[in-house]
């Protein structure tokens, strides 16, 4: 049984307390917020032991094994540093950093102390990411030549979206998930990522347009928003007919359709808790193989997706003030 520490009370914090009460392999042991008060009443909620008020207090529990870092994604870094350092394997929620610089120094103090770290972009580690990239090597309608992928969420008015200091915009919270779905589908190594973006008056991306393009001419268009509602739909374009995917961040439903537009398959995502159940699973097993990584979610492709937010976030002009700070 591993037992875990939740670092934040948020309401991605809460998802994870709710599947953890329902698995038979890991517990959340601890929970801590910046108030004592938070932390009281999370744990109340979600049936957990023990409460902090403070983060460095749930670091030094003994018994806490692998912290979720939980806490806004600018925060990450420092947060993911300090569980490191007092000996903790580490689950972080995306964007699981600020930049690929925070990022490659998370992952060279886990090698140097042989902890586990990883980053929990849950898409990554879902059975039906399986399913979509079999039926995409069985070649049932051919060759894929263009994808297609939207995140589009109204959520401009979360105050932590608007925020530069808290490394606000589209692209981190929800860009970071239609990049990931290219990179399962299409591979990781595009020629060029290039996108435009309409920016906030306080100078985050509220709304961007991407482009990758691969050395076999296969492209992908990525389009993210935190000012409309879309349908979170990814289409894969091939020679002889297409593939749908409903639901691109947990995918529920994969449709397969011929150059005629007939229906020709169909895949339903498998019973789960809320789906975070399998990075715990993932973290488990790596944990047993005495790894630092989960090979479903691997440090180079953690550090490639920070490095391609980095350059689209240079072309749109969007910085941070976590950037100028030394590590």
């Amino acid at each position: 049984m591993l037992n875990i520490g939740i670092l934040g009370t948020g309401s991605i914090a809460s998802v994870m307390a709710d599947t953890l009460a329902q698995m038979s392999t890991a517990r959340c042991v601890a929970v801590a917020s910046r108030s004592q008060e938070k932390a009281q009443q999370f744990a109340e909620k979600h049936g957990i032991a023990r409460a902090y008020g403070s983060y460095e207090e749930l670091l030094n529990d003994p018994r806490v094994e692998l912290v979720y870092v939980a806490t806004p994604h600018s925060h990450h870094y420092p947060h993911a540093k300090m569980a490191l350092e007092h000996g903790k394997h580490v689950l972080c929620e995306k964007a699981f950093t600020v930049n690929q610089k925070q990022a490659q120094a998370l992952f060279d103090l886990a090698e140097e102390k042989h902890l586990l770290i990883t980053e929990a972009m849950w898409t990554r580690y879902l059975p039906m990411r399986g399913t979509i990239n079999e039926v995409m090597r069985s070649g049932i309608v051919g060759a894929p030549r263009i994808l297609t992928a939207n995140h589009v969420v109204p959520i401009c008015q979360v105050p932590r979206m608007k925020e530069p200091s808290l490394a606000g915009g589209a692209l981190l919270d929800l860009g970071v998930y239609s990049l990931n779905f290219a990179a399962m589908i299409f591979g990781s190594d595009p020629l060029s990522v290039t996108g435009t973006a309409q920016l906030t008056d306080l100078g985050v991306d509220a709304q961007e347009a991407i482009t990758m393009t691969y050395a076999d001419g296969r492209m992908a268009l990525l389009h993210n928003s935190m000012m409309a509602l879309g349908d979170k739909r990814g289409i894969i374009e091939c020679e002889n007919g297409y593939l749908e995917v409903k639901n691109i961040v947990k995918p529920e439903e994969l449709r397969v359709y011929n150059r005629d537009n007939v229906l020709i398959a169909a895949y339903k995502e498998p019973k789960n808790i809320t789906g975070y159940e399998y990075e715990i699973e993932a973290c488990i097993r790596a944990l047993d193989a005495n790894g630092i990584e989960c090979p479903l979610m691997p440090h180079a492709e953690t550090l490639r997706v920070m490095g391609w937010m980095d350059s689209l976030r240079e072309q749109f002009d969007v910085r941070y003030p976590e950037e100028i700070e030394a590590l």
